[in-house]
């Protein structure tokens, strides 16, 4: 199946702002929905290209996701309250986005004749593991809420699939590197913000693993998803990520490199403090290599660079005060219900 036309769901956030404009450039029909909580603007070097629509709204709201599901073969299913802590931040309105809407997104998407659905799960859906090597065959511990959403969302996906609704599913490491729609409560922004900005970075426990992947290799895998034939991805599910570091390995290739592009900042200093947060697996991308032939082209170093070039250039003014950048202080600071 060659992917003519998708609906992105929460196309405005931080995967979408970099992989709307590349879907463009595939020469796609792409249509957006999404809240724009976190900026109007993000979309908008695309915002006047005839193939995309913009649709502002809530995909809890069925009439909404009944026009953005008309007329696509693919939707690509990235809108969720999208960390643990802003989900626990309002239990019931997480549920209620990222799992009751589910539901009808997939009722809707087979109502409308969309061939192709591929939902963005999450690596967190396997908890705390001591494993070698995290596969898709490991038993799911979910930690949170959030990650119990995820599981049963693919279970009731899986489900769904037929000869004509054919599903994938991807569990993404945690994501890094510069996106118009920035988030820096991930764990290599954060940590290369505190270095530019404070001089300095605090790590939280630090011998947690945590898988990450570059968000310009995220996107080359899905743009890669909407290219292959229907046998090659049913039903299937694969993890998705590339650098397993513990989180003070991490905070060490951001000193170095913050080092490098900012000199007059050296040394950056690197503080430990405990931490409640346990979340460690070692996630395994070779299901995805072999199967797929997809393997990232770009580090952790790279997205630090790209995060300090973005720096150099004012592309993120006010980095630790702006809310726009964290999800947690901005769900504090609006009333969603």
């Amino acid at each position: 199946m060659q992917t003519q036309s998708i609906l992105v769901t929460g196309g405005a956030g931080y995967v979408g702002a970099v992989l709307v404009p590349k879907l463009l450039e595939d020469g796609l029909k792409v249509r957006v929905v999404d809240l724009f909580l976190y900026g109007e603007d993000v979309l908008d070097s695309v915002k006047e290209h005839p193939g995309l629509t913009l649709i502002k709204g809530d995909i809890r709201d069925r009439a909404t996701i009944t026009e953005a599901v008309s007329g696509v073969d693919t939707v690509l299913h990235l809108a969720c309250i999208s960390n643990d802590p802003s989900f626990e931040l309002n239990p019931e309105l997480g549920k209620s986005i990222n799992y009751d809407a589910f539901g009808m997104l997939v009722e809707e998407s087979q109502r409308a004749g969309v061939r192709r659905f591929i939902y963005a799960s999450s690596g967190s859906v396997y908890g705390l593991s001591d494993a070698q090597d995290v596969t898709e065959d490991h038993p799911l511990r979910p930690l949170t809420d959030y990650s119990k959403f995820k599981i049963m969302c693919e279970e009731d996906l899986l489900a769904a699939a037929s000869e004509q609704f054919v599903p994938v599913i991807i569990r993404p490491a945690t994501l890094c590197g510069y996106s118009p729609r920035l988030r820096l409560d991930l764990t290599v922004n954060i940590l290369t913000t505190h270095a530019v900005e404070r001089g300095g970075i605090t790590v939280f426990g630090g011998t947690q693993k945590r898988p990450n992947l570059h968000i310009q290799d995220m996107v080359a895998l899905y743009r890669l998803l909407l290219t292959l034939p229907d046998e090659k991805v049913a039903g299937k599910v694969y993890n998705a990520g590339y650098q397993n570091h513990t989180v003070a390995d991490i905070a060490k290739i951001v000193k170095q490199v913050v080092e490098e592009q900012f000199p007059e900042k050296a040394p950056i200093s690197i503080d430990t403090t405990p931490t409640d947060d346990l979340r460690s697996y070692h996630i395994s991308s070779q299901k995805i290599a072999d199967e797929l032939g997809f393997t990232p082209s770009h580090n952790i170093e790279d997205a630090v660079r790209d995060l300090c070039q973005a720096f150099s250039e004012g592309k993120i003014p006010s980095a630790l005060e702006d809310v726009r950048y964290y999800n947690v202080r901005l769900m504090k600071n609006i009333e969603l219900v």
